[in-house]
């Protein structure tokens, strides 16, 4: 069927612009949601008039996005999850979990698709989720997943704690260099030959 878009339509047409499509895909999807018409003679005379209407909402979309990117901008989201003494959660933080916590910190709908998280995630801690408000428009909050029997920040400043204490011990111990590994197995060469000069031998 051959349709005139009325808006953008990612992956298929822009608004403005004259294509054919499946007949099922344009009746059950692009008609009912009113993107897209029938390309007929009256559509067809008015697809200049439409090309700038749809620019118009294109960029005044792209401007809401680049709004809504600031305000979330380096925005602490809390989820307080049940949580085994080792963080590992009964349950899971999913990309619709976050839209919904999103939601209601915004007031605005936020599509869970736009949610770039790899995979659920099942533990206690402190992550950075980016989020693509428009393809063209991407930011990043942290996420502060945290067990229900502690506040956000009694755990946020246990987690500053503790990694205190890791950096600490790391600084103490001194890192593991490539040339202290060197350095032990020359000095394990040089002892092999000296036992076998004197006249040692090896017993299994």
């Amino acid at each position: 069927m051959k349709l005139v878009f009325l808006d953008d339509v990612p992956g298929v047409a822009r608004g403005g612009d004259v294509k054919n499509v499946k007949n099922g895909f344009a009746r059950n999807y692009l008609i009912p949601k009113n993107l897209a018409i029938p390309a007929t003679r009256d559509a067809l005379e008015r697809i200049e008039r439409l090309k700038d209407q749809a620019t118009t909402k294109r960029l005044k979309t792209l401007t809401d996005m680049n709004e809504l990117a600031a305000q979330l901008s380096g925005t602490r989201v809390d989820i307080g999850m049940r949580a085994g003494a080792s963080g590992r959660l009964y349950g899971s933080v999913t990309n619709t979990v976050v839209a919904e916590k999103l939601e209601s910190l915004t007031s605005q709908q936020i599509d869970r698709r736009v949610i770039q998280i790899p995979e659920s995630i099942r533990e206690t801690g402190l992550y950075q989720v980016s989020i693509r408000v428009h393809p063209e428009v991407i930011t990043d909050v942290s996420l502060l997943v945290y067990p229900i029997n502690m506040t956000p920040d009694e755990y946020l400043a246990e987690l500053e704690s503790k990694e205190s204490e890791d950096d600490q011990g790391a600084s103490d111990d001194g890192p593991v260099t490539t040339s202290d590994v060197v350095e032990s197995t020359e000095a394990a060469d040089e002892i092999t030959p000296e036992v076998l000069e004197d006249g040692e031998k090896e017993t299994n």
